[in-house]
Order: C-alpha cells, then structure tokens, then sequence
C-alpha cells in the first residue's frame, strides 16, 4: 500500500531548531519523529512512501535513502531549483505535492494515505482505512476530539450525523466553535481526488482542496478516533512531546539507552560520579556527556549526547540539545538549548553569541570560554537563571 509524508514546510514556527533540522527530523529523543511515522506505516502494510522535501531536503534524504533499512520503499520528490549553485527550496503546498508526483507518473493507483512529517501519533491505520472504504469516500479527515476550551489552537471540522463534512472553522473562539473535533492532518484519499487538484501551481489541502470538496459536496467524510496525537507544530509542542515520553504518556515511544536507577536512563559512557550529583527523573541523559560534581538535573529534562554540564549547574525541566555546555552555577529552568540559542517553554529565543553570553552557554567543542563574574547578575536577569 502508499502513502505520502508531506516533509516540504520551513518549520518556521518551530524556529530556532529549524534553521538547521528540518521539522521531521526533530529528535525524540534522539530518534526523528519522522522515523517513528515510517514504523507506524510499515505496521499496517504501507511500505511503498513518498516524502516531498523542499527545506534542508538533503537532511531527510540522506538519514532515510531509499527506506530499505526502515522495511519500507522511499522515494523523494523535490520542490525548488539550484541558484548559484545553492538548493533553494520552493514548495508548492502540501496538495500542489502530491499532484507534481502523480503528474510525473501516476504513482497513487490506489487508496493512499497522507500524513504531515511532523506529528508523533499512534493510530490504528487499517481501521480507519476500512471507515474510509466503506463510506465511499473520495477524501477522509482523521479526527481527533480535544476539550472544548482548547479548540481556539486548532482547525475545527464540523460533520454531519454521517461523518460528511460540512465546514470548517480555524481556530474558532470557544463560544464560536461548531464541533470540538480537529483535524490532524492525517488523511486518506482514493486517486480521483486529483480531479479536484490543478497541476502546475502552489495547492493547499486544508486551504484550498478541502473547501472545494465541501462546495462541490464531494464524498468527503471526517472520522473523529481515540489515538495519541502530539503535533510539533510550535517549541512549546516539541517541549510537551519530549516530556510526554519521559513521563511515560506516548506508549508507543521507549526511552533509549539503560536506565541506570529509577526513571533516570543513559546513553553510553555517560561520565558522572553518582555520588555527587543530584538527579531527579525522568531524566535522559545522551551519550559521551560530562556531568560535574555538584550538578543538579531535575525531571522531565532531557540531556542529548556529547554535553557537558558544568559543578553546581541546574538544569530543571529543561531540554539541552547535543554538543551543549552550560557554564558553572547556570541555572536553567524551563528552557530549551539549541546550538547557540536559549528558548523558553513560550518559543521565546535568546540568541547567546549575539548577546555576549556565549561564556555561559556554549558548545563542547570549542575551548571553554572564561566566565566574567561582573556579567553574572545581568545575564541572570535575562535568562531568568541563578548565576551566582
């Protein structure tokens, strides 16, 4: 069976990570999401794959090649061109994809299944595949019900006792909306929904493809299923994944390495005297890192691999990406540490280096910066840490 992995977006609501990682290839806990979506396709007989790319392409393609070490078949299909010898990316919309694919050579023969490369889910394909057929439908939206307080995040789709669809609502006020059942970007289709697509030109399914099948009173249906959903969609979602894992509510996603005391687990050769540290979990902690006597982490956190946590450091609820120093007596609380950027839990970023605090938070590989203790108090006050 095929599907497609709509991997072309800019991801630029989860920025800063995606300056330099296209959004599936966003770790979960080292492992990209996008890789957790091909295990799920490949569980309910989906090993024929396309992925559009567009934005960092060579990042997706080179990690996944042709999918054999997956068990699946991938196939890649650029949007953009080379300028002055650079890929640029220029994507054509996540329906304007799928139809330069098929107009290429009609790949989609049969009932297929599209999915954004961005999302940690774990649902039972085959049944809604099965709801899907036996509605006849052209287009299905896989739904999921949230608490009617929170629809004002999310795109509202709105059915008749039947499940065919009537309307939509983005992002309704909770006294405006219609239905408290969303879309999750997770659709399935049968080829002739390419009538309804023009070749050529930028298409959007939610945009564009989706009201036009309302319009014409297409056979389009919205299937609303009870499955674990995490759109990483924005870094506040990314940090609500990562703790989800950590605290054990994704089922379908294990925590790598071993755990080497109660919810506390390392990659290898973690160096740490266990004795003089204080870690509380759910903590990973990720290969060949450094954490100094007198380091204090506190759970959910996450530690990737090759960082180094300097003597008297805390680190609390917070998510520290690979290659990752943090200076003596930093106290990060709530963040996120990418590269050369601190985000807090809202997405709000520092820029470090362009701020001068590249003393404070830096990156393994380069030598370690001296400390200006006459800076401590005003970088304390930015980063809202105990520098002292």
């Amino acid at each position: 069976m095929k599907a497609m992995i709509l991997a072309a977006g800019k991801g630029t609501r989860v920025r800063p990570i995606t300056y330099t990682i296209p959004k599936p290839m966003i770790p979960i806990l080292q492992k990209p999401v996008m890789e957790f979506l091909l295990e799920l396709l490949r569980r309910h007989g989906f090993d024929e794959i396309m992925v559009n790319v567009s934005h960092l392409a060579y990042e997706i393609e080179s990690y996944f090649r042709d999918g054999q070490r997956f068990g699946v078949q991938i196939a890649y299909s650029f949007e953009g061109r080379i300028i002055d010898g650079d890929l640029v990316g220029e994507a054509l919309g996540s329906a304007g994809g799928m139809r330069k694919i098929q107009d290429f050579s009609p790949f989609f023969d049969d009932t297929f299944i599209v999915m954004c490369g961005d999302a940690l889910i774990d649902l039972d394909l085959s049944e809604a595949v099965r709801w899907h057929r036996e509605k006849g439908a052209i287009a299905t939206i896989i739904m999921k019900s949230v608490p009617k307080e929170e629809v004002s995040s999310y795109g509202v789709v709105v059915t008749d006792e039947e499940g065919r669809i009537k309307a939509f609502q983005e992002k309704p006020s909770v006294e405006e909306a219609l239905s408290t059942d969303i879309n999750t970007g997770i659709y399935i289709f049968e080829p002739e929904i390419f009538k309804y697509i023009p070749s050529g030109e930028e298409y959007d399914i939610g945009g564009q493809l989706f009201p036009r099948l309302v319009e014409e009173n297409a056979p389009f249906y919205g299937l609303s299923m009870d499955f674990e959903w995490i759109d990483i969609g924005k870094v506040p979602d990314y940090w609500q994944a990562i703790r989800s894992v950590l605290t054990g509510a994704v089922k379908n996603v294990e925590i790598p390495g071993h755990e080497v005391a109660p919810g506390i687990y390392t990659g290898l050769n973690v160096a740490v005297n266990w004795d003089k540290v204080n870690i509380q979990g759910p903590v990973y902690i990720g290969a060949m890192t450094k954490i100094e006597d007198g380091a204090t982490i506190i759970g959910p956190a996450m530690i990737g691999p090759n960082c180094h946590i300097c003597s008297g450091a805390t680190v609390d609820n917070s998510v520290i990406f690979e290659y990752s120093r943090l200076g003596p007596g930093v106290r990060l609380v709530d963040k996120l540490v990418f590269g050369r950027y601190c985000v807090d839990k809202t997405g709000a970023s520092i820029d470090v280096q362009a701020a001068a605090l590249d003393w404070l938070i830096t990156d393994t590989r380069s030598e370690m910066p001296d400390n200006p203790p006459f800076e401590r108090q005003a970088i304390a006050e930015l980063l809202g840490t105990d520098a002292s």
